[in-house]
Formats: C-alpha cells, structure tokens, sequence
C-alpha cells in the first residue's frame, strides 16, 4: 500500500503545481491584453496622444495587481493618423523553479477621427 503512495503523490502534486501554473498564465495573459485594450482605446481618441495611451496601460497593469500579476512590465506602442497600437510585455509568475514564461499582448483600434 506504500508503494501506491509513492506513485500517486508526486503525480498529484505535479498535476496540482501544473494547474496553479496554468492559471497564472492565464491571468496575467488577461491583464496584459486587457491593459494593451485599453492603453489603445485611449492612445485611439481623437485628441489623445501616444503618451496618453502608454500611461494608461501602465495604470492598467498597476491598477490589477501590478508586480504580483506581471512582472518587469514594459509597454510600447505606435499611434499613424489611422490606427493606435499599444503592446504590453512582462513576466508571469511561475511556481516551477528556473522558468519565467514571457507574456506579450499587442492590441491596434482605428484611431478616432470627425467625418
């Protein structure tokens, strides 16, 4: 009956450690493209600018849990008179020793204009 326990514990704790992991991914992804949306709706307004969009992307990030979410977040963009882009770049937190998945999420709007 030991020798059961020494199988299915470590494959339980791997599959429980995998799940914890999937699920920090996954939510630091969602932020990241999140924070990306919005930074490019602003940086898309008629009368906003690049700058404008940056800094709400990194409001964004800071706002949902900043460093404890996304690590080492680095946000870039473009802003052409038709469309606004903002990427949003950082580091999810892992629970595997030695590995840092790279998390980068890029969202472009048409950049508001009057007709």
């Amino acid at each position: 009956m030991t020798i059961e326990y020494v199988v299915v514990m470590p494959a339980l704790f791997l599959a429980l450690f995998l799940g914890v992991q999937v699920a920090l991914l996954y939510h630091a992804r969602s932020v990241a493209v999140a924070a990306a949306a919005e930074g490019a709706r602003v940086a898309g307004a008629n009368t906003a600018t690049l700058t404008d969009g940056l800094t709400a992307a990194a409001a964004f990030v800071a706002a949902a849990g900043g460093e404890e979410v996304l690590a080492g977040v680095r946000v870039t963009g473009t802003r052409t008179l038709t469309e606004a882009t903002i990427t949003v770049h950082g580091s999810s937190l892992s629970v595997l020793p030695g590995w840092t998945p790279t998390i980068t999420q890029t969202v472009s709007v048409p950049v508001e204009r009057i007709t």
